[in-house]
């Protein structure tokens, strides 16, 4: 289940971000804690489903081109976790064929990103998808 915003302590949507690159994923984190989300930001994605559980996420920020266990997988993880199917899904990959953005999307992503990013983008598609706290 996902945590609304009002049950969070400070009132801040909360945003995973899946990503191995350390400077992408650095730069992510940052941007979106300064945009006024909370952020836990993961190098992999191994042990997804304990750290969903336990930060209780409004979206996940999610590259595909993963060390050990790639984006797909995962997403397939998550749409069929009980507690997750819901959870709304960002893919932000370097993967730019067609095909790739189709497969993501049938899996169950809500959006879906090519690097590189422009910021003003990945905040656009999030607030797309997450009304600000409070307008629900």
């Amino acid at each position: 289940m996902v945590t609304s915003p009002s049950s969070c302590a400070d009132g801040r949507r909360r945003i995973v971000v899946v990503e191995d690159d350390n400077a992408n994923r650095l730069f992510f984190a940052d941007y979106l804690t300064f945009s006024g989300f909370r952020v836990l930001a993961l190098p992999h994605g191994l042990d997804l489903d304990q750290q969903l559980k336990e930060f209780q996420p409004d979206l996940l920020l999610l590259d595909l081109g993963l060390p050990e266990i790639d984006g797909y997988t995962l997403l397939k993880q998550v749409r069929s976790s009980d507690l997750w199917q819901q959870l709304p899904v960002v893919i932000v990959s370097g993967y730019a064929f067609a095909e790739d953005q189709r497969r993501a999307l049938a899996l169950g992503a809500q959006k879906y990103l090519v690097k590189p990013v422009h910021l003003h983008q990945l905040i656009q598609a999030i607030q797309a998808i997450l009304p600000p706290p409070g307008a629900e």
